[in-house]
């Protein structure tokens, strides 16, 4: 069974929407500023109700209004509401609103808890708002691997439509994880840039920039979509997923995990590795993960990989949004038949010796493009998608 991709919906720190971010990252700029990567033009009351979006966390606010521009551009409303389902992840959830609320609660004891507290936080709050608005009554839950959350959504959502569970699936990850709390976290791991810029693949990368947003994408069966004329942006063709069974933080070392997630996605759209011609990599920036990444991509594909880049160059690492965004730049190649640049590359690693993009963007003529997502437990995910 085909399935097509109808809707594209995403907020990032390069902007809202899924052209003018492509274009933006086409044109090589970047959205981190002060070793963050935030969306500061996101005014979620230009979008929602006021009073409404009071009760909702920063991640139900990125999610929902990524979700409504996906679901506006496929016109989901002329969708049997019944057989439209939403798996919406996050990697953290309402991480804001847990930080407040435990702050009220310690200075002014029970009284000081938001009775908004629960729904709030709760990491499937931006899939029951998606399905408020819109008023959709097939399955809907939350989704929760990491990194890797937004294209696992993206794969079971593509197995969903498969096992016609739903004719139509609104699919994709959503994170506001920029607080205090967990940029120390990060911090204290030793995840995080020091200098404060992303340079995936560079020799003097060192750690990952936090960042925050989502991406949504409408997924549909394409005999559905054709009926109703719905526009076609590219199809879903391949979903690979393993486990790394290695370390809670590391990768495995020989990148068998990511191996067996890129070999399942290319079996799954019965491909072989030369039919591939562009990967956008989880390129986090961090030493291990860009090593590794590159040598499970050789074990991969050989000595003729496809050209790779890294999104996580301009944006940061959006963590639960992370494969979803990336996703929809996938698709955006697929249709524009250019490359987005990994940005901030200078100094060459032997370690990482793939062709990463660097020169600016590149036109090229792509028919198959794969997304990676590896996730902290080591949770894995690779999606393939196809031009129309």
């Amino acid at each position: 069974m085909s399935v097509a991709v109808t809707g594209r919906g995403v907020v990032t720190s390069l902007g809202e929407g899924a052209d003018e971010f492509f274009d933006a990252l086409i044109a090589g700029r970047s959205g981190i500023v002060d070793g963050l990567s935030a969306a500061r033009d996101f005014d979620p009351e230009q979008h929602l109700d006021p009073r409404a979006a009071r009760r909702m966390d920063r991640f139900t606010h990125f999610g929902l209004v990524a979700a409504l521009q996906a679901a506006a551009e496929s016109n989901v409303s002329q969708c049997d509401p019944a057989r439209v389902a939403i798996l919406l992840g996050t990697g953290i959830g309402g991480l804001g609103t847990l930080q407040d609320q435990c702050a009220s609660f310690f200075e002014r004891g029970e009284r000081g808890v938001s009775p908004n507290f629960v729904p709030m936080m709760m990491p499937n709050a931006a899939a029951g708002q998606v399905a408020i608005h819109l008023g959709l009554h097939g399955p809907g839950f939350s989704i929760a691997s990491a990194c890797a959350t937004g294209s696992h959504a993206i794969g079971e959502g593509m197995r969903m439509i498969e096992r016609g569970d739903a004719d139509v699936v609104l699919a994709g990850g959503a994170e506001a994880a920029l607080t205090t709390l967990c940029i120390a976290a990060f911090r204290r791991m030793g995840a995080l840039s020091t200098e404060g810029v992303s340079r995936p693949f560079d020799a003097r990368r060192d750690g990952f920039v936090l960042g925050e947003g989502a991406g949504v994408l409408v997924l549909e069966r394409e005999d559905h979509a054709r009926a109703r004329n719905a526009t076609i942006y590219a199809r879903v063709i391949g979903y690979g997923a393993s486990n790394d069974a290695f370390d809670m933080v590391q990768p495995d070392e020989q990148g068998a995990g990511a191996q067996l997630a890129m070999n399942g996605a290319l079996a799954d759209a019965g491909l072989s590795p030369k039919d591939v011609d562009y990967i956008n990599a989880h390129g986090t920036g961090t030493p291990f993960n860009d090593r590794i990444e590159t040598l499970a991509i050789r074990e991969v594909f050989g000595a003729d990989a496809p050209p790779v880049s890294s999104t996580k160059s301009a944006i940061g690492h959006l963590l639960g949004a992370a494969g979803a965004a990336e996703a929809l730049v996938c698709i955006e190649a697929l249709r524009r038949n250019i490359l987005p640049p990994t940005i901030n590359y200078e100094a060459p690693d032997p370690d990482c010796d793939l062709d990463y993009v660097t020169e600016g963007a590149r036109p090229a003529e792509t028919s198959i493009a794969l997304s990676n997502s590896f996730g902290f437990g080591g949770q894995n995910a690779c999606i393939a998608f196809a031009a129309v």
